[in-house]
């Protein structure tokens, strides 16, 4: 097997409103079967004009208990849960903004399967697959990692259960979530100041192509959430 490659992309500022394919396509020129584009959800979320302007705190805190199943302000920052996902305020982000407050893309899912029609009519191409990525932190983890917002084409969760290690032994739990690993991995490569690449291109990608995901796939409930009992623990200390 090779090694798999991440080509990230540095493009111009995009602009909001524009039209996302032509923008992808201006850069791309071409791409492999068997391979998946990574797009960065601040360009799509321009790109449906999901922004508002920088207003007070009192209009950001609307703003985020507006756009979140649930939110709860800390002392850093507002943790919340969206779509099915813990994240910092709704998502709402400030950087690379332009003085704006840019939101997550309306559906990220739906965003990653009409990228992957566009590519699969543009090259003529069967397999391949499509991301939407955003940052997100990891509890008791310093720093940010990215995290699959959307993804069309290929399987999010390689599930090992009832297969054996190398001992023989059953596994029982073991899944991987594939979606939220090249996500990270891209992003990785992408950056998260001023590189201005919002695009990748990952190629020899271990992982199985499919026609249509189940998008629910990578959530569980919060009832069935493994560390629930450890924050519910070190609430009531």
């Amino acid at each position: 097997m090779r090694a798999m490659d991440i080509q990230p992309i540095q493009t111009r500022v995009f602009k909001e409103g524009e039209d996302l394919s032509a923008f992808i396509f201006e850069y791309i020129s071409e791409m492999k079967e068997k391979s998946i584009l990574v797009v960065t959800s601040k360009i799509v979320a321009l790109a449906e004009g999901r922004t508002v302007p920088l207003g007070s705190e009192a209009d950001k805190e609307k703003i985020i208990r507006c756009e979140s199943e649930f939110a709860l302000r800390t002392e850093h920052t507002w943790l919340t849960i969206k779509d099915g996902a813990v994240m910092a305020s709704a998502g709402i982000d400030e950087s690379n903004a332009d003085g704006k407050l840019v939101l997550l893309p309306r559906d990220s899912f739906a965003a990653a399967e009409k990228i992957r029609t566009d590519v699969q009519t543009r090259f003529g191409l069967k397999e391949v697959g499509v991301i939407i990525t955003d940052s997100r932190i990891v509890p008791l983890r310093a720093g940010i990692v990215g995290v699959a917002l959307g993804y069309a084409g290929f399987r999010g969760v390689k599930d090992y259960r009832g297969t054996k290690d190398i001992f023989g032994r059953i596994l029982q739990m073991s899944q991987v979530d594939v979606a939220d690993s090249l996500a990270t991995a891209a992003v990785l490569t992408m950056g998260e100041g001023n590189e201005q690449q919002p695009l990748s291109i990952i190629e020899d990608v271990p992982i199985d192509f499919c026609d249509v995901v189940d998008r629910d796939e990578l959530h569980i409930s919060i009832q069935d959430d493994m560390y629930r009992p450890l924050f519910e623990h070190i609430r009531e200390t």
